[in-house]
């Protein structure tokens, strides 16, 4: 793409088109070469534009009710005024990479709303359930004027990590139950949460979801929280009843004002851009290492090798770093 073309780009997404914002985000997660590189040229020129959302991460099991609960959240911030923009991952196959892409089919109404922009996009074989291109896919909403800010996770996993630092807020959303399910609930995961919510708390399901509120509360008394200043909070809603929900929005308004009134938000965001930064030198050079052409002959033998038991993985990978390393040193001279 030519200069003049991004920057007619850039003013199109600033002015909230919609038809040009996914078009940004299509480029944005574009692995060609020259995509990536007009890509840059977009962000940087849309950087002043971003930084003013709440960006808000939620997950929680399959099954739990995210789509349910976001397109109730989504309405109700829009009712209050706000413009939302979802950012959900969806699964990816392990046979052919393709994805569901339901996310629009679940949150019928909130997708039917001007205020409202629902990217669906492949989780792909990243873990924690989000794309290596979300930040910056967050960044171009912000530019487009969109506040409020939700990412949404495939799952809980060893990578949720990626959401917390992206987001001034992580929700867990759990299901009735307490007792067994507590014990399955990774420390890890727990450590992050800013808010836990209890779903689908309506019916004979309740009691049980208040009795399993109040074990969660318990276990967190034993966990530090993310910021000094804010206690997690666990509470239940209803996504299909709408109950709780507005409640549940209150509890991250003051979240977000608890962050401004602390001068704690824009060090933390500063500390996500910093290790994003390096997240982004990781990822890059172990794309650059497989696309090199010496290096690709030798994966198929040194994979099979370490796959074998007859060379260990930490051997391969070593010989794997040689060849890239020295053929980078060719290159220079």
């Amino acid at each position: 793409m030519a200069t003049e073309e991004i920057s007619l780009l850039a003013e199109a997404v600033r002015n909230g088109d919609r038809r040009a914002l996914a078009r940004a985000i299509t480029l944005i997660e574009s692995t060609r070469a020259d995509h990536r590189t007009a890509a840059s040229e977009l962000l940087e020129i849309l950087m002043p534009d971003t930084g003013e959302s709440t960006r808000i991460g939620i997950s929680g099991a399959p099954g739990v009710g995210k789509s349910t609960f976001i397109e109730a959240l989504g309405n109700h911030v829009i009712d209050a005024g706000h413009r939302v923009a979802i950012l959900a991952v969806d699964p990816s196959s392990a046979v052919s990479g393709g994805s569901i892409l339901g996310d629009k089919t679940r949150m019928e109404t909130l997708s039917r709303r001007d205020e409202a922009y629902i990217r669906p996009s492949p989780a792909g074989t990243t873990l924690g359930g989000v794309t290596r291109r979300s930040r910056e896919t967050l960044l171009l909403c912000e530019a487009a004027g969109f506040d409020i800010i939700i990412v949404e996770t495939v799952g809980v996993g060893q990578s949720e990590t990626r959401v917390a630092d992206m987001t001034d807020m992580f929700v867990l959303l759990l299901q009735p139950g307490g007792g067994d399910e507590l014990q399955g609930i990774k420390r890890g995961i727990m450590e992050l949460a800013d808010l836990v919510l209890i779903n689908k708390a309506d019916g004979e399901m309740k009691k049980l979801a208040t009795q399993a509120a109040s074990e969660y509360r318990d276990a967190l008394q034993l966990l530090r929280s993310r910021s000094a200043d804010w206690k997690v909070e666990v509470h239940t809603c209803s996504a299909l009843d709408k109950v709780g929900i507005s409640d549940a929005w209150g509890i991250m308004e003051r979240h977000q004002q608890a962050l401004l009134a602390n001068d704690e938000l824009q060090p933390r965001r500063a500390e996500q851009a910093r290790t994003w930064m390096w997240s982004e030198v990781q990822d890059s050079l172990i794309a650059d290492l497989k696309a090199d052409p010496e290096v690709q002959q030798h994966i198929p033998d040194l994979e099979a090798a370490a796959s074998a038991g007859t060379l260990p993985a930490g051997k391969a990978a070593e010989r794997l770093l040689e060849i890239y390393f020295k053929r980078g040193k060719q290159v220079k001279r």
